[in-house]
C-alpha cells in the first residue's frame, strides 16, 4: 500500500513525520508523493498561526475530494491544541495528538483491519516523558535533523505551543549519541539538533544542559558539522558561549528569536529578556564565533503595537545588522492571552509593516552575502540542479552556487574548499579550490 506524507511546520515535525516514515516502510508500506495516488495519508499539523489551520483543512478537503478512498490520519499540534476542531473534520478517519505519534503505525493497521475511526489525544503531563524516537536516515537530505527536546513552558502571550506540546522533556545524552552515530555510520556528516524550545534541553534531567548535547554531538567520528535550530537568547550563558567556541564543528550561525525590537511589545509579549541584552548577547557571539551568521524571526502587528513601538523595532532590527530576518505578521491565537488583549492591529496593517520590515533589512541581508567575497570555505553540497549549478551551504549557513557543466558528476554529499566570488540576491557564488 502507499502512503503519502505531508508535513507542516518545524523541523521538529519533519523529524518526526520521518519517524513515522521508516516504521511505515519496515513494515513493508511503499510511499507515493503524489495524495491522489495514495492508499494513506499521514498529515502531521502545526498550528502556530491560524493560516496554518486553514491551509490543514483545505489539505484535507483536497485530498478527499481527489481521492475519496484514501485513508487520512491526521497527527500533532492542531488536534493536542484544538482537539474539537480536528474532531469537527469528518474526513479524518484515525485523529492522534502531539504526544503518541510513534503510535501511527499501529493505529493505521488496526484501521485498515476494522475500518473504525480512531481517535487519541492523550492530555499531557507534569511528570510525561520523552517520545522515544530515533531516526538513522533523513529522507532525501544530506544534513539529519536530530530531536532532542520537546516541550516549552515559556508561554509567550501569543504562542499556543505550550498547550499543544506540554511541558519541556529531553532526550539523554546517551541516546543522542547513539543515534548520531548511526546516522554518521550512513554517510551523513552534518546533523542538525532541533527542539521546540532547544535551550530548555535538560531541564527534566537533572543538571544537564543543552551545552552538553552540543558536546556530545560533536564528539561523534565522521560528523564534520553540528548545528542548532532556534534558540531563545534569555537562555545563553557566558560559559555556554565559551564552551561553543572551543568546538571546531559547531556552526557559527544563530538563530536567535527576536520577535520584537521594542521592549514594552517584549514585555507585552511576556519574553524574558531586554533588546539592551539581546544586543549585548549578539556581540558576544560575534566576538567569539567571527564572521558567525545571527539570524532572527520577527514579528510585526502584534496587539497593542503603535506605530511607533514598530519603528521602534524596525530601528532595532537595523543596528544588529542581521544575516536574514524572518518577517511575519501576529496570528491571533484563540486560547492565548495575547487573543483578549486590546487594540488588535488590522490584516491591512500588518502586512504595511511587514512590507516596511522586510525593505528595511534586505540591505543587512546583501550586506552579509557580500561580507563573505573572498573567502574560502568549506561547502557541504546538498544538490545539483538539472545543468547549470551545483548547490551547497558553507558552516555558517552561506547558500553557494558553483557554475556546473553538463559533464559534471554529483557534488552531492562532498565538502569541498569553494572560493566564494559574488553576492548575488540570496546566494554567493564561487569556485572550487
Amino acid at each position: 500500500m502507499n502512503i503519502y506524507y505531508c508535513t507542516f511546520g518545524c523541523k521538529v515535525n519533519q523529524y518526526e513525520t520521518e519517524n513515522i516514515r521508516q516504521a511505515m516502510s519496515g513494515l513493508g508500506f511503499s510511499e507515493t508523493d503524489s495524495p491522489a495516488l495514495a492508499d494513506i495519508c499521514v498529515i502531521n499539523t502545526c498550528t502556530v498561526t491560524s493560516s496554518a489551520d486553514k491551509k490543514l483543512r483545505q489539505t484535507v478537503h483536497s485530498i478527499k475530494k481527489s481521492n475519496p478512498n484514501a485513508v487520512i490520519a491526521l497527527m500533532g499540534c492542531f488536534p493536542q491544541a484544538f482537539r474539537d476542531a480536528a474532531f469537527s473534520l469528518s474526513e479524518a478517519d484515525i485523529i492522534i495528538g502531539a504526544s503518541n505519534k510513534t503510535k501511527m503505525p499501529q493505529y493505521i493497521q488496526s484501521y485498515l483491519s476494522n475500518r473504525q475511526k480512531i481517535r487519541d489525544i492523550e492530555p499531557h503531563t507534569a511528570n510525561e516523558q520523552f517520545e522515544n524516537m530515533r531516526n538513522f536516515i533523513s529522507e532525501g537530505r544530506t544534513r539529519a535533523n536530530v530531536k532532542i527536546e520537546d516541550g516549552c513552558d515559556c508561554y509567550c502571550t501569543y504562542c499556543i505551543i505550550p498547550y499543544a506540546r506540554g511541558h519541556v522533556r529531553s532526550k539523554p545524552l546517551s541516546e543522542i549519541k547513539q543515534e548520531i552515530e548511526q546516522l554518521a555510520r550512513n554517510g551523513y556528516k552534518e546533523i542538525v539538533l532541533v527542539g521546540i524550545n532547544l535551550l530548555c534541553y535538560g531541564k527534566d534531567l537533572n543538571g544537564v544542559r543543552l551545552i552538553d548535547a552540543i558536546e556530545t554531538a560533536c564528539s561523534v567520528e565522521g560528523i564534520s558539522r553540528v548545528r542548532l535550530s532556534s534558540l531563545e537568547p534569555e537562555l545563553i550563558s557566558d560559559d555556554d558561549i565559551a564552551r561553543m567556541a572551543a568546538l571546531p564543528k559547531l556552526c557559527p550561525q544563530f538563530h536567535l528569536s527576536l520577535q520584537s525590537g521594542c521592549d514594552k511589545t517584549l514585555k507585552a509579549m511576556n519574553r524574558k529578556y531586554l533588546t539592551s541584552e539581546y544586543e549585548l548577547l549578539v556581540r558576544k557571539l560575534r566576538s567569539a564565533f567571527p564572521n558567525c551568521a545571527v539570524t532572527t524571526d520577527i514579528m510585526v502587528g502584534f496587539a497593542g503595537e503603535t506605530e511607533e513601538d514598530f519603528l521602534r523595532s524596525v530601528e532595532f532590527a537595523k543596528r544588529i545588522g542581521f544575516a536574514k530576518v524572518h518577517i511575519f505578521p501576529y496570528s491571533v491565537r484563540q486560547g492565548t492571552v495575547a487573543a483578549k488583549m486590546p487594540n488588535q492591529v488590522t490584516k491591512s496593517e500588518k502586512m504595511r509593516r511587514a512590507k516596511i520590515l522586510e525593505e528595511a533589512v534586505r540591505a543587512d541581508r546583501q550586506a552579509f552575502l557580500q561580507s563573505q567575497t573572498g573567502l574560502t570555505e568549506e561547502v557541504l553540497f546538498e544538490k545539483d540542479d538539472n545543468c547549470d549549478f551545483h548547490h551547497g551551504y558553507t558552516k555558517n549557513y552561506t547558500p553557494v552556487r558553483i557554475p556546473k557543466k553538463s559533464t559534471d558528476a554529483s557534488l552531492r554529499w562532498q565538502e569541498l574548499s569553494v572560493r566564494i566570488t559574488g553576492a548575488e540576491d540570496d546566494f554567493c557564488t564561487g569556485e572550487l579550490v
